[in-house]
Parts: C-alpha cells; structure tokens; sequence
C-alpha cells in the first residue's frame, strides 16, 4: 500500500480499525495490542512491540506500510500526538505558585538524575578528548543543529578549533578531510537520524574517536561512538510535544564545557580577543 498523504491527519487508532481487515494475521497481532494497551505501546520500539506482539521486528513495519504510514517512527510519533491531544489540559498558572515550582523542580531532577547517571571515567575521557583534539567536528541534524552551533562557538571561544553546520555535506566533507587528531561529537536525540549515522560512519573510517550524545544509549550512535554520554536517565513517556525540548542535550554540552576551560590554552591562541573586540557593541 502506497502511503496516504492525509494519513497524519487522522487517528493511528481509527485508521487500524479501518484497516483491519485488510492486514496479514501476523500483523493482527500487532494491531490487537495497540487497539488494547495504546498507552503502553506508545512508549515502545520497534524491538519491544515485535517481543511484546511475538512477531518479527519486519512484521512491525510492514504493518506500518499496510496502514500507509512511512515506517514505524512515523506510525508511533502520529500515535503519541493523538493520545497527546486526548490529555491534554490547560492548566492556568495565575495565582498557583505550586504549579510554577513544581515545573521548575522537574527540571531540576531531571537535571540531576542525568548527572548521578554519568560515568565519571567516561566522562573523564570525554573531556580529554576534547582538550587534546585537533579539530572537534561536531556532527548534528535537524533540531540539534542550534545545540551544534552553541557548542561549537563555546568551544572557539575556549581555544579549541571546531566544525560545524546544519548543512550534511560541509559537516561530512569537514570530517573527510579531518587528521588523526581530530575528533568527532555527535549530538542525536533518537541515536537513529541518517545522516548523523553517515557522518560517523566516515569518522569511524577516517579513525577518528567519537562521542555521542543521546538518549538511547540502544542506538546505531551509541554502537557507533566510543563513548556515550546518555541525556536520560531514565525510560520517559513518548510526548509529540515533550520531544521538541533539549534541555537535557543541553546541560551535558554545559557540563563538558566547564571541564574542558582551560585557561593557559584560551591565553595562548588568543580566544577571548574577539570578546574585546566587540565589546565595543555593548553598552
């Protein structure tokens, strides 16, 4: 089945029984589960609902092809939009400092657990990675391409050489021409976008040592890295809404850059002249 254009624009629960008829036993199976437990499917991969329907990882996404979704992230993503919508409620913020605090507290532990999460040996070499790096190529896609850009302006300003673009094709011909000094620093949350993946598998043959930044840790970037640093730390509900927030990306790339200051290296390459420079901008 070709995929459906207005597909995304109705309900994966209704689209199911709509097509339910139409799919393979085996693929039954996948939609009995979803139609029973959409709350818990949601938050699966497609190796956990493949264990879960007891079919095959393969039988996951051609279901998904059946029901003229693109594949299975799409399928889930459009899934986790709808029960999104079904719990969603305004919650007024006026005259509740509860609310306000509980927020910023979430945060906090959020922040927190991911911090108590981490390898103090794995960062340790992460950290010296970069300080000793010729050129940090900073690999990223979509969304986290902001988070690249922050990195690698940050990591300039601290006297260390860096790439970095939105663009896959200056990121990877920067990473083709990369030496043995060089190091590679993925920033994904998913572990799984394609071009991120092509970019370290390029590193991996120019023999550079790479990091990763991700949530899942399962992922081809973390199989791929050679060290991971995990931005959860713990399995979190799939929200369409939640998973635009980089927070967590966020603090780790914070943390990494107030280990690797160095102040002797910022003196010798000059790396805060451009700050004096443009003091004169500023009031």
């Amino acid at each position: 089945m070709k995929e459906n254009k207005n597909i995304v624009d109705r309900e994966v629960l209704e689209v199911i029984r709509d097509s339910y008829a139409a799919i393979f036993p085996a693929e039954k199976k996948v939609a009995d589960l979803i139609l029973r437990k959409p709350q818990e499917v949601v938050n699966y991969k497609v190796s956990e609902l493949a264990r879960a329907s007891e079919v095959s990882d393969a039988t996951i996404v051609r279901m998904c092809h059946h029901l003229g979704y693109s594949g299975y992230y799409q399928f889930r993503i459009a899934l986790a939009r709808d029960l999104g919508k079904k719990q969603f409620k305004v919650t007024g913020i006026e005259g509740s400092d509860d609310i306000v605090r509980k927020t910023f507290e979430d945060f906090a532990e959020t922040v927190l657990e991911i911090g108590k999460s981490f390898d103090k040996e794995t960062l340790r070499s992460c950290i010296d990675l970069i300080k000793n790096a010729g050129t940090v190529h900073i690999i990223s896609v979509g969304n986290t391409t902001n988070l690249a850009r922050y990195m690698g302006f940050r990591l300039e300003r601290l006297g260390i050489k860096s790439t970095y673009s939105e663009l896959p094709e200056y990121y990877i011909n920067h990473i083709n021409l990369s030496d043995e000094r060089d190091i590679a620093i993925a920033i994904s949350k998913s572990g799984t976008s394609k071009r991120v993946l092509e970019a370290m598998r390029l590193a991996k043959e120019k023999n550079l040592k790479m990091i990763a930044i991700t949530a899942n840790i399962q992922s081809p970037a973390a199989e791929l890295a050679d060290y991971v640093l995990p931005s959860s730390a713990k399995q979190e509900p799939l929200s369409v809404y939640k998973g635009y927030s980089y927070l967590n990306e966020f603090v780790i790339i914070d943390a990494l850059l107030s280990f690797t200051v160095n102040e002797e290296l910022i003196e010798v390459t000059q790396a805060n002249r451009p700050e004096l420079l443009l003091a004169g901008d500023k009031l």
